[in-house]
């Protein structure tokens, strides 16, 4: 399949294919324009159906080992796949597989495997409703969980799983004139202020989109921002602003606010969301350790890190990555933190951040950036915000958020978060 086909169970199966045989991230084929051909609701639902495909992978194939004497070709195992959870999801037995067995048929190379597909199939269109909860709840691969479990220990990682299985709801953060959209969006006010929505359909679709009343946003990743208290008129940096939730925040709190990324591509859905919501932020393409602005009242550093703190909602990163990028990312990060200390006031504040669970981007990150820096210490009652709990407050004055977390309300996502001040 060279072009992404135009059905949202083929293309969900494109998404499994690029992701799970050639190491592709989900966003980066999105943003690619891979789903173009689809109307809205087509693309949300192949997205999902490829999402929910890779969440539940291990059952799947535990499910289909049972009917199959060996593997078959990649791209017959995520039609395979993808059928599987969507019956075990409830699906209508007859389209799912007659869908499934149409997908195959139409492969340029696979194209004989139709019988195959169709026999497993109709086996676990039975099994798969009645089983699907039996099994064990899919495990973080190696190269990540053992890491983790060093980290957090055994127990507290099989309740992230838990979290990453169960998916991420939709969050909004809510402009500050906006709060008459919490009614019509009927959404959980959480304690951070963020407002969660359960079922969340196509999101263009929502109460207050056009209008530009809030943009998506996890509850976790709102915090940095609530953590740097920005206010009206100080000059604030939004070092890696893309995709631009934390300098929409920045805006609507009345500051100056310079945006910075490194892609024309990204910096183009900043100001696509600025336009939305009606705010103003200047926005800059360049590089964040050659930029020379400022000196800046507060900087927001959210730095490029091994994203594992987002697998809940992007369940393909495990499948895309193997944690060989680690060491050349945590160099970075501490090279990034250096700089944009050279560019605060005196007096400033830097908030830096990590969507990471794993501490060497962020506990020792920060550990490492206080010994290198004579002067430099972390300001904890930054960190005195509505809804945080005082236990996440690490050793070294910084906020360890993680998937586990506020189990009862749906999860938020890893984050790792610290105020420093020289």
């Amino acid at each position: 399949m060279k072009n992404p086909p135009s059905s949202a169970r083929r293309s969900a199966v494109y998404l499994l294919d690029q992701v799970l045989g050639e190491g592709r991230l989900m966003s980066d084929l999105i943003a690619g324009g891979v789903l173009d051909r689809l109307a809205p609701p087509d693309r949300a639902r192949a997205q999902r159906l490829a999402s929910d495909t890779l969440r539940g992978l291990d059952r799947a194939d535990r499910l289909l080992g049972r009917h199959l004497r060996k593997a078959p070709p990649l791209a017959v195992h995520n039609i395979l796949r993808l059928a599987t959870v969507e019956l075990a999801q409830g699906g209508e037995p007859h389209g799912v597989v007659n869908e499934a067995v149409a997908i195959i048929s139409n492969h340029p190379r696979y194209g004989r495997h139709k019988g195959l597909v169709n026999a497993v199939l109709r086996k676990t269109a039975e099994e798969a409703p009645r089983s699907w909860n039996d099994l064990r709840l899919p495990r973080l691969p190696k190269w990540l969980r053992d890491p983790l479990v060093e980290a957090w220990g055994g127990a507290a990682v099989g309740q992230m799983e838990k979290a990453h299985f169960a998916g991420a709801p939709l969050d909004l953060t809510l402009k500050s004139d906006a709060e008459d959209c919490i009614k019509d969006l009927n959404g959980t006010l959480l304690p951070t202020g963020t407002l969660r929505l359960g079922d969340q359909g196509q999101v263009s679709a929502l109460p207050g989109f056009a209008e530009g009343a809030w943009w998506v946003q996890d509850a976790a990743a709102a915090l940095p921002v609530k953590v740097l208290a920005p206010q009206p008129g100080e000059r604030v940096l939004d070092l890696c602003a893309a995709p631009g939730g934390k300098t929409l925040q920045m805006a609507a709190a009345g500051a100056d606010v310079t945006a910075l990324d490194l892609s024309d591509k990204r910096m183009a859905r900043v100001l696509e969301n600025l336009t939305r919501t009606g705010l103003s932020a200047k926005c800059v393409v360049g590089d964040a350790l050659e930029h020379e602005g400022g000196p800046y009242d507060a900087i927001l550093l959210d730095a490029p890190c091994s994203a594992t703190g987002t697998i809940r909602r992007h369940p393909d990163l495990p499948h895309a990555k193997d944690g060989s990028e680690f060491g050349a990312l945590i160099e970075l990060q501490a090279a990034m933190i250096d700089h944009a200390l050279t560019l605060l006031k005196p007096g400033g504040r830097l908030v830096f951040c990590t969507c990471s669970l794993l501490p060497d981007e962020g506990e020792c990150q920060v550990d490492e950036a206080l010994a290198r820096h004579p002067g430099l210490v972390t300001d904890r009652d930054a960190l005195e915000r509505p809804g945080i709990d005082p236990t996440w407050i690490t050793p070294e004055g910084g906020l360890r958020l993680r998937p586990d977390y506020w189990p009862d309300l749906g999860g938020m996502d890893g984050f790792y978060i610290a105020c420093l001040r020289r």
